[in-house]
């Protein structure tokens, strides 16, 4: 898994398939949200097999990869835990979810102002994106993702929690300067501990109708 575009394109289609049967599979609209991030991961698998075809470089595919790697997942992985919490559990995951949103805005600006580039490197994919104090804007983003899972109620969450951050600290010692790249791959594959808590559809109530 994203050691090349055969790899990326294959892990990625199983990991859509799995999330779409985790979809499927969910019966509260308020868990939504999280049942979609395998299918969310996978798509990013895909896209990124998209940039190592395009060898790299600048371009739609690249940016793609950038926004849903950065901003985009330091705010849904937060917010999709928050959503998936009773409401008398949810005090403890403010905090991850406040800076979910702090950083997923200023990663948003940083690429809004200068556009990523991917540098293909050996059986790895390195990106460039320009943040200013980029050491806090990691321990940001980690304790928004990995942190929001972490303090979550729920058994199955926290195991996925742990998963990810020992993938985060692996492909941190491993691949420094792929480390984003390697470690959404983990987390990919990570987000499949959710089909667990997503039991097959016989005899469950249908979703209930989404209120504003």
């Amino acid at each position: 898994m994203c050691w090349s575009a055969t790899a990326d394109l294959a892990a990625g289609s199983v990991i859509c398939a799995l999330g779409a049967a985790c979809v499927a599979r969910t019966r509260r609209v308020h868990d939504l949200p999280l049942a979609a991030l395998p299918l969310l991961l996978g798509a990013h698998q895909l896209i990124e097999a998209a940039v190592w075809h395009g060898g790299g470089g600048t371009g739609a595919a690249t940016t793609a990869w950038a926004v849903i790697a950065l901003p985009l997942l330091a705010a849904w992985v937060p917010l999709a835990v928050l959503s998936a919490t009773p409401a008398g559990a949810r005090g403890r995951l403010a905090a991850p979810a406040a800076a979910g949103v702090a950083t997923a805005v200023i990663l948003a600006v940083c690429l809004a102002d200068r556009a990523p580039s991917a540098d293909i490197r050996g059986h790895t994919v390195g990106y460039a994106v320009h943040v200013p104090h980029a050491s806090w804007l990691i321990a940001g983003y980690l304790f928004a993702t990995v942190g929001a899972l972490l303090l979550a109620p729920e058994t199955t969450l926290r195991l996925l929690g742990a998963v990810t951050a020992v993938g985060a600290a692996v492909c941190a010692t491993l691949w420094r300067l792929e480390f984003v790249s390697t470690w959404c791959a983990v987390a990919a594959a990570a987000s499949l501990v959710l089909l667990a808590r997503t039991p097959p559809a016989g005899g469950a109530r249908p979703l209930p109708p989404a209120t504003g």
